[in-house]
């Protein structure tokens, strides 16, 4: 007994068209989820840029005093380190303050600056259950108000003698 061509005891199944639909959602859902996860991470931080030194401060800098200084580090996912620096602004001038721009410098034990960063400042805008950043202009300080607020510095500072940074108003936005 001889099979031909056309005397296969088993039919063959025909062959399907492959849906490739749930590959795509699968790998449209992950690509969003990594998006929002680098977005998160990304969320208050800010490019730093150098400004000169010898830059003059904004002359409404002087109604913007900023008080409470506190510093922390941790690490961060790439195994670096994040520096961050807390403290609170009062806006004691006549004008609604839409936006602000800090200068820090950072110095080294014989008071020359190590490192020159110039950020916009980021105002605290809640504390639980993790720390949420944003920008003046999401919350104008107006005459009278007073902010926490968190400027963030990634890496390590070379030479920094750990003290504090000094902090200079350079620009202000008004309403």
């Amino acid at each position: 007994m001889s099979t031909g061509p056309d005397l296969d005891l088993v039919p063959r199944p025909e062959p399907r068209e492959r849906n490739w639909l749930p590959l795509i959602i699968a790998s449209a859902v992950v690509l969003l989820i990594a998006a929002a996860v680098i977005l998160s991470l990304q969320r208050g931080h800010s490019t730093p840029t150098v400004t000169p030194v010898s830059a003059s401060p904004d002359p409404y800098s002087t109604s913007l005093p900023i008080s409470g200084l506190v510093m922390s580090e941790s690490a961060n996912l790439a195994g670096g380190k994040v520096t961050y620096v807390d403290g609170h602004i009062s806006n004691n001038g006549p004008r609604t303050v839409t936006g602000i721009t800090v200068q820090a410098l950072f110095h080294d034990a014989a008071r020359e600056v190590t490192r020159n960063e110039t950020h916009p400042l980021m105002l605290i805008r809640i504390r639980d259950p993790y720390i949420d950043l944003q920008p003046v202009s999401a919350a104008a300080l107006a005459p009278g108000d007073q902010r926490d607020f968190r400027l963030i510095f990634d890496g390590e500072i070379p030479d920094w003698d750990g003290a504090y940074p000094e902090l200079r108003i350079l620009h202000v936005d008004f309403k």
